[in-house]
Protein backbone atom coordinates (compact mmCIF):
# COMPACT_ATOMS: atom_id res chain seq x y z
CA UNK A 1 0.00 0.00 0.00
CA UNK A 2 2.83 2.04 0.30
CA UNK A 3 4.82 1.69 -2.24
CA UNK A 4 1.52 1.97 -4.16
CA UNK A 5 0.54 5.43 -2.43
CA UNK A 6 4.75 6.45 -3.60
CA UNK A 7 4.08 5.77 -6.90
CA UNK A 8 0.72 7.25 -7.49
CA UNK A 9 1.89 10.63 -5.54
CA UNK A 10 5.24 10.52 -8.15
CA UNK A 11 2.88 10.24 -11.40
CA UNK A 12 0.41 13.14 -9.65
CA UNK A 13 3.33 16.00 -9.69
CA UNK A 14 2.47 18.56 -12.48
CA UNK A 15 4.75 19.12 -15.00
CA UNK A 16 6.94 15.83 -13.70
CA UNK A 17 7.54 13.27 -16.39
CA UNK A 18 7.68 9.58 -14.86
CA UNK A 19 10.00 7.37 -16.56
CA UNK A 20 8.70 3.67 -15.26
CA UNK A 21 11.37 1.17 -14.85
CA UNK A 22 10.83 -2.41 -13.48
CA UNK A 23 13.55 -5.30 -12.70
CA UNK A 24 12.77 -8.70 -11.98
CA UNK A 25 15.60 -11.32 -10.73
CA UNK A 26 16.45 -14.06 -8.07
CA UNK A 27 19.25 -16.73 -7.29
CA UNK A 28 19.33 -20.21 -6.85
CA UNK A 29 22.44 -21.90 -4.62
CA UNK A 30 23.62 -24.98 -3.73
CA UNK A 31 26.15 -25.22 -1.03
CA UNK A 32 28.25 -28.23 0.60
CA UNK A 33 30.14 -28.57 3.86
CA UNK A 34 32.74 -30.45 5.46
CA UNK A 35 32.93 -30.65 8.91
CA UNK A 36 35.81 -31.76 11.19
CA UNK A 37 33.40 -31.89 14.40
CA UNK A 38 30.15 -33.93 12.73
CA UNK A 39 28.62 -35.10 9.71
CA UNK A 40 28.73 -32.86 6.68
CA UNK A 41 26.40 -32.17 3.84
CA UNK A 42 26.02 -32.94 0.35
CA UNK A 43 25.52 -30.80 -2.63
CA UNK A 44 22.29 -29.55 -1.86
CA UNK A 45 19.88 -26.77 -2.78
CA UNK A 46 20.22 -24.32 -0.38
CA UNK A 47 18.64 -21.22 -1.54
CA UNK A 48 15.74 -19.87 -3.72
CA UNK A 49 14.97 -16.31 -3.83
CA UNK A 50 13.35 -13.67 -6.38
CA UNK A 51 14.19 -9.42 -6.31
CA UNK A 52 12.00 -6.95 -7.75
CA UNK A 53 13.15 -3.04 -7.64
CA UNK A 54 12.05 -0.24 -9.70
CA UNK A 55 11.11 3.42 -9.79
CA UNK A 56 9.01 6.31 -11.40
CA UNK A 57 9.77 9.84 -10.70
CA UNK A 58 11.23 10.45 -7.42
CA UNK A 59 9.31 6.91 -6.06
CA UNK A 60 11.07 3.63 -6.12
CA UNK A 61 11.16 0.55 -4.16
CA UNK A 62 13.54 -3.13 -4.07
CA UNK A 63 11.94 -6.45 -2.19
CA UNK A 64 13.68 -9.97 -1.91
CA UNK A 65 12.19 -12.98 -0.48
CA UNK A 66 13.97 -15.99 0.45
CA UNK A 67 13.44 -19.87 0.54
CA UNK A 68 15.60 -22.07 2.59
CA UNK A 69 15.13 -25.76 3.79
CA UNK A 70 12.67 -25.82 6.21
CA UNK A 71 11.46 -22.14 5.90
CA UNK A 72 10.42 -18.88 3.57
CA UNK A 73 11.37 -15.27 5.12
CA UNK A 74 11.52 -11.24 3.69
CA UNK A 75 15.20 -10.71 3.33
CA UNK A 76 14.11 -6.86 2.57
CA UNK A 77 11.08 -4.71 1.45
CA UNK A 78 10.70 -1.73 1.28
CA UNK A 79 9.81 1.94 -0.66
CA UNK A 80 11.69 4.72 -1.29
CA UNK A 81 11.58 8.98 -2.02
CA UNK A 82 13.80 10.56 -4.12
CA UNK A 83 14.63 14.43 -1.80
CA UNK A 84 17.12 15.39 -3.82
CA UNK A 85 19.91 14.90 -6.13
CA UNK A 86 22.10 13.50 -3.01
CA UNK A 87 19.24 12.11 -0.53
CA UNK A 88 16.39 9.64 0.02
CA UNK A 89 13.93 8.47 2.54
CA UNK A 90 12.97 4.55 3.14
CA UNK A 91 10.41 3.01 4.48
CA UNK A 92 9.99 -0.49 5.47
CA UNK A 93 12.59 -3.56 5.98
CA UNK A 94 15.66 -2.67 5.57
CA UNK A 95 19.36 -2.71 6.79
CA UNK A 96 20.32 -1.23 9.81
CA UNK A 97 23.16 1.71 8.82
CA UNK A 98 25.74 0.38 11.67
CA UNK A 99 29.13 -0.18 10.65
CA UNK A 100 30.90 -1.01 7.71
CA UNK A 101 28.21 -0.85 4.94
CA UNK A 102 26.89 -3.35 2.81
CA UNK A 103 29.31 -5.96 5.12
CA UNK A 104 32.41 -5.46 7.50
CA UNK A 105 33.13 -9.30 5.58
CA UNK A 106 34.10 -10.50 2.27
CA UNK A 107 33.20 -13.92 2.66
CA UNK A 108 29.84 -16.25 2.41
CA UNK A 109 30.22 -16.61 6.42
CA UNK A 110 30.05 -12.88 6.96
CA UNK A 111 32.16 -11.83 10.43
CA UNK A 112 31.03 -12.65 14.23
CA UNK A 113 28.62 -9.32 13.70
CA UNK A 114 26.32 -10.93 11.59
CA UNK A 115 25.43 -13.39 13.95
CA UNK A 116 25.17 -10.67 17.02
CA UNK A 117 23.08 -8.57 15.23
CA UNK A 118 24.80 -6.04 14.28
CA UNK A 119 25.93 -7.02 10.76
CA UNK A 120 23.73 -7.18 7.43
CA UNK A 121 20.66 -6.54 10.24
CA UNK A 122 16.99 -6.14 8.58
CA UNK A 123 14.45 -4.58 10.62
CA UNK A 124 11.49 -2.56 9.90
CA UNK A 125 11.95 1.12 10.23
CA UNK A 126 12.55 4.77 8.28
CA UNK A 127 15.77 5.62 7.15
CA UNK A 128 16.98 8.87 5.63
CA UNK A 129 20.25 8.76 3.92
CA UNK A 130 22.69 11.54 2.14
CA UNK A 131 25.61 11.17 -0.10
CA UNK A 132 27.21 14.37 0.18
CA UNK A 133 30.82 13.96 -1.97
CA UNK A 134 33.00 12.81 0.78
CA UNK A 135 30.05 12.40 3.35
CA UNK A 136 27.80 10.16 3.79
CA UNK A 137 25.01 9.92 6.57
CA UNK A 138 22.77 8.06 7.99
CA UNK A 139 19.41 8.29 10.48
CA UNK A 140 16.94 5.38 11.27
CA UNK A 141 14.33 5.02 13.26
CA UNK A 142 12.89 1.41 13.51
CA UNK A 143 9.86 -0.38 15.76
CA UNK A 144 11.50 -3.82 16.22
CA UNK A 145 12.65 -7.00 14.55
CA UNK A 146 11.20 -7.48 10.74
CA UNK A 147 8.76 -9.77 12.09
CA UNK A 148 7.35 -7.79 15.35
CA UNK A 149 7.96 -11.23 17.77
CA UNK A 150 11.04 -12.85 18.82
CA UNK A 151 9.27 -16.28 19.05
CA UNK A 152 9.52 -17.20 14.72
CA UNK A 153 13.34 -18.09 15.01
CA UNK A 154 13.12 -18.90 10.82
CA UNK A 155 13.99 -15.43 9.52
CA UNK A 156 17.32 -14.03 7.33
CA UNK A 157 19.29 -11.64 9.88
CA UNK A 158 19.35 -12.63 13.33
CA UNK A 159 17.45 -10.65 16.39
CA UNK A 160 16.84 -11.01 19.88
CA UNK A 161 15.01 -14.34 20.85
CA UNK A 162 11.90 -14.64 22.98
CA UNK A 163 13.14 -18.07 24.67
CA UNK A 164 11.77 -19.95 27.90
CA UNK A 165 15.06 -18.92 30.04
CA UNK A 166 15.71 -15.68 28.17
CA UNK A 167 11.97 -13.96 27.44
CA UNK A 168 12.99 -11.00 25.42
CA UNK A 169 11.86 -9.18 22.07
CA UNK A 170 13.49 -6.32 20.33
CA UNK A 171 11.28 -2.72 20.71
CA UNK A 172 12.08 0.21 18.92
CA UNK A 173 15.87 1.71 18.26
CA UNK A 174 17.44 4.96 16.70
CA UNK A 175 20.41 4.29 14.39
CA UNK A 176 23.00 7.35 13.26
CA UNK A 177 25.84 6.80 11.02
CA UNK A 178 28.41 8.71 9.28
CA UNK A 179 30.91 8.00 6.89
CA UNK A 180 33.90 10.39 5.35
CA UNK A 181 35.71 9.17 1.88
CA UNK A 182 38.96 10.45 0.46
CA UNK A 183 41.88 9.65 -1.65
CA UNK A 184 44.77 9.17 1.34
CA UNK A 185 48.74 8.20 -0.37
CA UNK A 186 47.04 7.35 -3.32
CA UNK A 187 44.37 4.90 -1.66
CA UNK A 188 40.93 5.23 -1.33
CA UNK A 189 40.34 5.18 2.72
CA UNK A 190 36.79 5.71 4.23
CA UNK A 191 36.48 6.24 8.01
CA UNK A 192 33.39 6.45 10.21
CA UNK A 193 31.46 6.08 13.00
CA UNK A 194 27.96 4.29 14.01
CA UNK A 195 25.77 4.64 16.90
CA UNK A 196 22.27 2.93 17.84
CA UNK A 197 20.02 3.28 21.36
CA UNK A 198 16.77 0.78 21.82
CA UNK A 199 15.14 -1.34 24.01
CA UNK A 200 14.02 -4.95 23.83
CA UNK A 201 11.11 -5.88 26.13
CA UNK A 202 10.70 -8.84 29.14
CA UNK A 203 7.71 -10.78 27.08
CA UNK A 204 6.83 -11.94 30.58
CA UNK A 205 6.07 -8.94 32.75
CA UNK A 206 6.21 -6.17 30.17
CA UNK A 207 9.64 -4.29 31.39
CA UNK A 208 11.96 -2.81 28.95
CA UNK A 209 15.72 -2.51 29.19
CA UNK A 210 18.28 -0.79 27.37
CA UNK A 211 20.06 -1.76 24.27
CA UNK A 212 22.91 0.30 22.60
CA UNK A 213 26.23 -0.28 20.49
CA UNK A 214 28.55 1.61 18.84
CA UNK A 215 31.06 1.05 16.00
CA UNK A 216 34.60 2.81 15.00
CA UNK A 217 35.07 1.60 11.19
CA UNK A 218 37.22 2.15 8.45
CA UNK A 219 37.89 0.74 4.68
CA UNK A 220 41.45 1.57 2.76
CA UNK A 221 41.67 0.14 -0.38
CA UNK A 222 44.67 0.44 -2.99
CA UNK A 223 44.54 -1.47 -6.25
CA UNK A 224 43.83 -4.90 -5.82
CA UNK A 225 44.17 -4.91 -1.80
CA UNK A 226 41.39 -4.00 0.64
CA UNK A 227 41.33 -3.71 4.42
CA UNK A 228 38.73 -3.35 6.39
CA UNK A 229 38.90 -2.55 10.14
CA UNK A 230 36.21 -2.08 13.37
CA UNK A 231 35.69 -2.13 16.71
CA UNK A 232 32.38 -2.18 18.12
CA UNK A 233 30.83 -2.89 21.01
CA UNK A 234 27.07 -3.63 21.79
CA UNK A 235 25.05 -3.84 25.60
CA UNK A 236 22.00 -5.61 26.30
CA UNK A 237 20.80 -3.86 29.43
CA UNK A 238 19.16 -6.96 31.22
CA UNK A 239 19.88 -8.40 34.42
CA UNK A 240 20.91 -12.06 33.51
CA UNK A 241 24.71 -12.26 31.67
CA UNK A 242 23.29 -13.82 28.37
CA UNK A 243 20.32 -13.19 25.71
CA UNK A 244 19.01 -15.45 23.09
CA UNK A 245 19.70 -14.58 19.37
CA UNK A 246 17.68 -16.53 16.70
CA UNK A 247 17.35 -16.99 12.67
CA UNK A 248 18.19 -20.05 10.28
CA UNK A 249 15.45 -21.65 12.89
CA UNK A 250 17.55 -22.09 15.95
CA UNK A 251 18.13 -19.96 18.96
CA UNK A 252 21.07 -19.81 20.99
CA UNK A 253 22.61 -17.69 23.57
CA UNK A 254 25.66 -14.71 23.55
CA UNK A 255 27.21 -12.59 25.86
CA UNK A 256 24.81 -9.36 26.88
CA UNK A 257 27.44 -6.91 26.71
CA UNK A 258 30.86 -7.44 24.31
CA UNK A 259 33.59 -6.04 22.29
CA UNK A 260 33.60 -7.21 18.86
CA UNK A 261 36.89 -6.53 16.87
CA UNK A 262 37.03 -7.07 13.09
CA UNK A 263 40.37 -7.18 10.95
CA UNK A 264 39.84 -8.28 7.21
CA UNK A 265 41.85 -8.16 3.89
CA UNK A 266 41.08 -9.03 0.25
CA UNK A 267 43.31 -9.11 -2.72
CA UNK A 268 41.58 -8.95 -6.17
CA UNK A 269 43.38 -11.15 -8.74
CA UNK A 270 44.45 -10.28 -11.69
CA UNK A 271 41.81 -11.16 -14.47
CA UNK A 272 43.19 -14.66 -16.13
CA UNK A 273 41.56 -17.70 -17.82
CA UNK A 274 37.98 -18.44 -17.66
CA UNK A 275 37.00 -16.67 -14.74
CA UNK A 276 35.77 -13.00 -14.89
CA UNK A 277 36.86 -11.94 -11.60
CA UNK A 278 38.55 -13.94 -8.72
CA UNK A 279 39.28 -12.42 -4.57
CA UNK A 280 40.92 -13.92 -2.39
CA UNK A 281 40.30 -12.91 1.78
CA UNK A 282 40.96 -13.48 4.96
CA UNK A 283 38.21 -12.24 7.64
CA UNK A 284 39.35 -12.50 11.36
CA UNK A 285 36.58 -11.24 14.09
CA UNK A 286 36.01 -12.11 17.61
CA UNK A 287 33.52 -11.72 20.84
CA UNK A 288 35.24 -10.22 23.64
CA UNK A 289 32.71 -9.95 26.85
CA UNK A 290 32.96 -6.93 29.39
CA UNK A 291 31.41 -8.00 32.25
CA UNK A 292 33.34 -9.99 34.33
CA UNK A 293 30.38 -12.73 35.13
CA UNK A 294 30.24 -16.49 35.60
CA UNK A 295 29.32 -18.19 32.00
CA UNK A 296 30.71 -16.18 30.05
CA UNK A 297 34.11 -16.26 27.45
CA UNK A 298 35.76 -15.09 24.15
CA UNK A 299 35.02 -16.51 20.75
CA UNK A 300 37.06 -15.77 17.93
CA UNK A 301 35.97 -16.97 14.08
CA UNK A 302 38.25 -16.86 11.01
CA UNK A 303 37.28 -17.46 7.63
CA UNK A 304 39.51 -18.19 4.73
CA UNK A 305 38.41 -18.22 1.04
CA UNK A 306 38.41 -17.26 -2.08
CA UNK A 307 35.04 -16.31 -4.68
CA UNK A 308 35.28 -17.09 -8.04
CA UNK A 309 32.66 -15.06 -10.68
CA UNK A 310 32.23 -15.71 -14.48
CA UNK A 311 28.72 -14.11 -15.87
CA UNK A 312 25.56 -15.01 -13.60
CA UNK A 313 27.36 -17.34 -11.35
CA UNK A 314 29.31 -16.58 -7.92
CA UNK A 315 31.15 -19.17 -6.30
CA UNK A 316 32.71 -18.96 -2.68
CA UNK A 317 34.89 -21.47 -1.05
CA UNK A 318 35.40 -20.71 2.55
CA UNK A 319 37.50 -22.39 5.51
CA UNK A 320 35.87 -21.06 8.39
CA UNK A 321 37.60 -21.85 12.26
CA UNK A 322 36.00 -20.98 15.20
CA UNK A 323 36.67 -21.53 18.93
CA UNK A 324 33.72 -21.33 20.95
CA UNK A 325 31.34 -19.73 18.10
CA UNK A 326 27.85 -20.90 17.52
CA UNK A 327 27.48 -22.40 13.78
CA UNK A 328 31.14 -23.68 13.67
CA UNK A 329 30.62 -26.20 16.42
CA UNK A 330 30.36 -23.96 19.39
CA UNK A 331 27.20 -23.81 21.86
CA UNK A 332 26.53 -20.18 21.37
CA UNK A 333 29.05 -16.31 20.79
CA UNK A 334 30.87 -15.41 24.50
CA UNK A 335 29.55 -17.71 26.54
CA UNK A 336 30.99 -20.79 28.61
CA UNK A 337 29.77 -24.20 27.47
CA UNK A 338 31.71 -27.48 28.21
CA UNK A 339 33.06 -28.63 24.68
CA UNK A 340 32.90 -25.42 23.29
CA UNK A 341 36.42 -23.87 24.20
CA UNK A 342 38.36 -25.50 21.40
CA UNK A 343 38.76 -24.98 18.07
CA UNK A 344 36.74 -26.53 15.24
CA UNK A 345 36.76 -25.69 11.61
CA UNK A 346 35.11 -26.45 8.22
CA UNK A 347 34.88 -26.23 4.24
CA UNK A 348 31.81 -24.74 2.71
CA UNK A 349 30.98 -24.40 -0.85
CA UNK A 350 28.51 -22.27 -1.97
CA UNK A 351 28.03 -22.58 -5.67
CA UNK A 352 25.30 -19.76 -7.09
CA UNK A 353 23.32 -18.37 -9.95
CA UNK A 354 21.99 -14.91 -10.26
CA UNK A 355 19.34 -13.81 -12.63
Amino acid sequence: MLLLCLLASTQAQAGEAAETDLSLGGAVRFSYGWLDYGPGTGFDPELLRIDASGNTGRAFFSLQYRWYDGFDAVHHAWAGWKLDGSSDLRVGVQQVPFGLLPYASHSFWFGSGYYLGIEDDYDLGVVWQRGDGAHQWHAGVFSGDEYGTGARYGRYSFDVATTAELPYRERWRVALRYEHAGDWNGAALAVGGSLFAGRVENRLDGSLHGHGGAALHAQWRRAELTLQLQWARYRYRVPEPRIAMSAFLFPFEIAAEADVPTLNIAWELPRTGWFDAITCYNDLSATLPVADRPGLRDSVQNVTGCSFSKGSMLTYVDWIAGKNMWFVGGSGIGIDEPGSNRWRSRLNVNLGFYF
